[in-house]
């Protein structure tokens, strides 16, 4: 039995970053605690997600995507938080998008109904995954990308032997890239592989990333070549739906995507699904350059103004001052991405004698990260001491969010109002 969005979970006490509760406290029971950040009501360090942050991202993303008349599919392996991905649903999503088949069964068993895999379907296993799903339940709704023959063959005979059809997207890559197809060689073998399996593949669109090139003009490009492909397969009937699915966009370049793939015509009906994951808790380091740059280019973002927010935050404690120009922190690797810059520090609160946080100095700069440990570069004279609390702003929020079973959401006085899980 699937479970349904709101059903009953009970929190994970064994796990950082919560306070005292009841046994059977429930998720959903979170915000009776009446927790709060700054009177030390939980342990730190903690993962925050504000609230009111949150909401505008949703809304932000609904209407950039409503203006474009594009629909949203939004990368759920940034979170794999069931109650997110709701929120998104509940934001005009059309649905998830995923990774691999064990996180499609998890999201599934959460109530959601409808994925994009964007990867190849490899393996045995992998494959009776969503052969159980398509099998057990007549609403679920999948389709994966394919870039290889012999993955092609291996699918329509796997699909062939249950008696069902895989609907699958054909990928597009570029040299030196990720993933799909490169050449025209490469093409036609793909295509005649489909060929192959009439019963048990469905071609029903085109799917390609991006985010592998970093100009502009080279995505522009490879956008166009995409589109032209398309194009010609439609002309020789090769798509096996009414509409052709075609998908793009992860969360750097999810503008440029949306003006070359919107209003096009392809000589049937075209449904469009773009595909950030990140913009729901945006980020102060790679994403927020990519936001600037948007911001700056693209005139429908600019015409909305107030673009994406920073929603995702992590609170640690200062744990040693052991010399002069050097306080270490609670807070470390196992907590916090450092793949794509390491954690900034933005507010600063001193328990029993602040009353607000205030923002911290620009020159308070974290240098390494360890295990558990955060070296923080600080003037021999900064007000700071053991035991004061430091707010940190993160860059990348997928390698954030994977440290965590549950993230506690806040509002704007940092009143915990909610909880989260992951389901890495």
């Amino acid at each position: 039995m699937a479970k349904q969005e709101g059903s009953a979970q009970t929190l994970n006490r064994a796990t950082k970053g919560l306070g005292s509760s009841p046994a059977s406290c429930t998720l959903q029971q979170v915000a009776e605690q009446g927790w709060n950040i700054l009177r030390e009501d939980v342990s730190l360090p903690v993962a925050l997600l504000r609230q009111s942050r949150i909401e505008h991202n949703l809304q932000w993303m609904q209407q950039f995507m409503q203006r474009y008349g594009v629909e949203l599919a939004p990368h759920g392996k940034t979170t794999m938080s069931p109650a997110l991905f709701h929120m998104q649903l509940a934001h005009g999503a059309w649905g998830i998008t995923l990774a691999t088949a064990p996180q499609v069964h998890a999201a599934y068993l959460h109530g959601i109904r409808r994925f994009l895999l964007a990867n190849q379907l490899v393996g045995k296993a992998n494959m009776a995954i969503i052969s159980r799903l398509q099998q057990q339940d007549p609403d679920f709704s999948f389709c994966c990308i394919v870039d290889s023959a012999a993955n092609i063959d291996a699918l329509g005979q796997f699909f062939a032997q249950s008696g069902q059809t895989l609907r699958i997207l054909l990928e597009y890559g570029v040299e030196g890239g990720r993933t799909g197809v490169r050449s025209p060689q490469q093409e036609n073998e793909v295509l005649a592989a489909i060929a192959r399996w009439p019963q048990s593949l469905s071609l029903i669109g085109v799917e390609i990333y991006e985010g592998v090139l970093q100009q502009e003009e080279d995505i522009r490009a490879f956008l166009r070549s995409v589109v032209a492909r398309t194009r010609e397969h439609a002309a020789r009937g090769l798509f096996r739906e009414e509409k052709i699915l075609l998908s793009g966009a992860g969360s750097a370049w999810y503008d440029v995507v949306a003006d070359e793939f919107s209003g096009l015509e392809l000589g049937q009906p075209l449904q469009v699904l773009l595909r950030p994951g990140c913009y729901l808790t945006h980020d102060v380091g790679i994403y927020l350059h990519a936001e600037q740059r948007i911001q700056s280019n693209n005139p429908v973002a600019r015409e909305m103004g107030r673009s994406l927010q920073p929603a995702l935050q992590l609170w640690a404690y200062v744990q040693s001052i052991p010399e002069s120009g050097r306080a270490i922190i609670a807070l470390g690797k196992r907590d916090a991405a450092f793949d794509a810059g390491l954690p900034q520090v933005s507010l600063h609160f001193r328990p029993g004698s602040s009353t607000t946080p205030q923002p911290a100095p620009a020159d308070w700069i974290v240098s390494t990260m360890m295990d558990q440990h955060a070296f923080m570069r600080i003037p021999a004279d900064a007000d700071l001491q053991v035991g004061d609390m430091l707010a940190f702003e993160i860059s990348h929020p997928c390698l954030t969010f994977d440290k965590w079973r549950q993230l506690l959401l806040v509002d704007d006085a940092l009143n915990v109002t909610g909880a989260v899980e992951t389901l890495f």
